[in-house]
């Protein structure tokens, strides 16, 4: 059986990687992976299904058995990726894909070295800006400073394996798929178990 990957998506806000992301989901093989939370649900949220919600006792614990792929804690609230359950449904050959902000994503990373970091960057930052803007939660002030973050965020991209541009969506969402596949068809890991294969055919 050939073993899933961990694919981990992350980009400024705003970028369209929450909906890129939801479009590979419609792949039966394909999971995505929940984190735990310290916090208390919010209405309509269920547990395995948004969040595993755990007490602080349960997320020290998972972090001092080295049970998360990336932890940390947002306004005092508690949050980590469980290693546990990506591995298992890497191991029944399902894809796993990671919502996550770049310094999360370069924890997994070092944890996990074979985990593939996709980068989704707007066309512009004009673009970036109109975007919040047609949201209508934000002041002015509040995205003259998310802009900043951007810039910031950005100089990251240097550590990841791929980049995509979100200008046009169904095209941003076809060039995931296409690294996807890449990502699949690459000798690393493969080769001796193709090779065997052929050579059984003798």
């Amino acid at each position: 059986m050939k073993k899933g990957k961990l694919f981990v998506f992350s980009g400024p806000s705003g970028t369209g990687k929450g909906t890129i992301c939801r479009e590979l989901l419609k792949n039966p093989d394909t999971w995505l992976s929940v984190s735990y939370t310290t916090r208390a649900p919010r209405e309509g949220e269920e547990h395995g299904v948004h969040y595993f919600f755990v007490t602080r006792e349960e997320y020290d614990r998972t972090v001092e058995e080295n049970g998360f792929l990336e932890h940390a804690e947002i306004y005092g609230n508690c949050y980590g990726t469980p290693k546990k359950y990506a591995l298992e449904h890497m191991a029944a050959g399902e894809d796993v894909i990671l919502e996550i902000e770049m310094q999360g994503a370069l924890q997994v990373k070092a944890a996990y070295p074979d985990a593939v970091l996709i980068f989704v960057l707007p066309p512009s930052l004009t673009e970036l800006r109109n975007r919040i803007r047609l949201r209508g939660t934000e002041t002015e002030e509040q995205i003259d400073l998310r802009m900043k973050t951007t810039l910031q965020e950005i100089e990251l991209l240097e550590k990841y394996d791929y980049f995509l541009i979100n200008d046009d969506l169904g095209e941003a969402i076809e060039t995931a798929r296409c690294i996807i596949r890449s990502e699949h068809c690459k000798t690393a890991g493969y080769a001796k178990s193709l090779i065997d294969r052929y050579k059984e055919e003798e």
